[in-house]
């Protein structure tokens, strides 16, 4: 598995807050769905109040 930092905001009432999630994923497309997932499920938010701004691939050794 490869890990992946996914950084982006999400709306928590009135405000945009960032945020920055490291998964393990296969690809980048499932890392992006999962972080989508832990954030919406911790926050009690759906994906339209989040908002990805950038995936970086972790170099593993």
């Amino acid at each position: 598995m490869t890990g992946f930092i996914i950084s982006g905001t999400f709306k928590a009432g009135s405000k945009w807050v960032r945020f920055t999630k490291s998964v393990s994923s296969q690809n980048e497309k499932n890392a992006i769905e999962k972080a989508y997932s832990l954030i919406g499920s911790e926050n009690k938010l759906k994906r339209n109040f989040i908002k990805i701004a950038s995936t970086t691939e972790i170099e593993h050794d």
